[in-house]
Parts: structure tokens; sequence; C-alpha cells
């Protein structure tokens, strides 16, 4: 994945505030614990709920069992916001993410993705890899999804800043935020 086009909203963004770099918002990408993702009921009313991710090539990944509301919504509407950062409000970075939830089944990617869940939970997070996704050691299934960033917003605190971040071939499709 290329670099993003980088934005300061300084509508919405405090004087002499500079943009966060890429690299600030992508290590929050990469080092969050807890994300919240957001999906659309088939009625039209949103569905959140916290889920743990990682963020691989470029993309981030989640599960979710096939029974879950989650899996139920991207069955119909495969958009999905999902936020992680900081509960203060004076300090921290708060990253969201919008794009398209993919199915992942190709097994090399379900390897690869299955060992990023292990290292980056210290072997809390282990899963096997199976036809539809990965089962869980402690019994279930769940499917793989990816989602490529098409818009990224990154909310700075103690210091108040907005940056949009769009990416190859989104730049144009959307209006400035």
């Amino acid at each position: 994945m290329n670099d993003p086009e980088v934005r300061l909203d300084e509508r919405f963004s405090d004087p002499g505030v500079s943009a966060t770099p890429w690299a600030a918002a992508r290590q929050v990408l990469e080092s969050a614990q807890l994300f919240w993702i957001t999906t659309v009921r088939s009625d039209g009313r949103p569905h959140l709920t916290p889920l743990v991710a990682v963020w691989l090539d470029g993309q981030l990944h989640f599960t979710t069992g096939p029974e879950e509301q989650k899996a139920v919504n991207l069955a119909g509407n495969h958009h999905v916001v999902l936020a992680m950062g900081c509960n203060q409000w004076d300090r921290g970075l708060d990253v969201v993410v919008e794009g398209v939830a993919v199915r992942v089944t190709e097994h090399p990617a379900l390897e690869r993705l299955a060992a990023a869940w292990t290292t980056k939970w210290k072997g809390e997070w282990r899963f096997r890899v199976t036809d539809e996704g990965f089962a869980h050691e402690s019994g279930g299934d769940s499917l793989v999804f990816s989602v490529r960033p098409a818009k990224v917003l990154a909310f700075a605190k103690g210091g108040f800043g907005q940056t949009s971040y769009r990416f190859d071939g989104d730049r144009a499709a959307d209006p400035p935020n």
C-alpha cells in the first residue's frame, strides 16, 4: 500500500497544529488492542461492538462468528467503520478507518493472519486455519474479514487536530470530509 495523501482539516483543528503524520496513525492501528466496529443492519440501524483486530499488509483484519450480528450485517452490507484510540479528552490519538469488509478464505493469507494474532497477543489469541476461516482453540468457528482503508481519520487531542488520509483511487471519490 502506498502512503496516503495527508490533509489537515483546519475547520476542526486548533490554530498552528500540524497534520498527524501517517506513521503515527499507522502505529495506533498496529498497536491498538481493542477496536470498535460499526456495521449496518438490514433495516438501516447501526450495530457497534468491540473486537480485536490486526493490521497487516496495509489492511485491518478481524474475525466474527458466523451467527454473530456483525456477520449477519456484513452479508447484506460490507461497509464498515473501525475506531480505536485513547479514552482521554486531552491527550492521545484516536483513529477511524472507513472501508469495505471482504472475506478472507485463502489458506496462505489465513496462515499469515493466524500467526499475526498469535504474535500480537503473545499467544493469548491462537487460531487454527479451516476451510471457512479460523477455529479458536477453545472451540467455535470464525469468519475472517479484511478491510482496505478507503479513508482514515486521525483525531489528535491536547493540541486538537483532525487529519484525513486518502489512498490510491479513493481521493476523488468522496468529498474532503
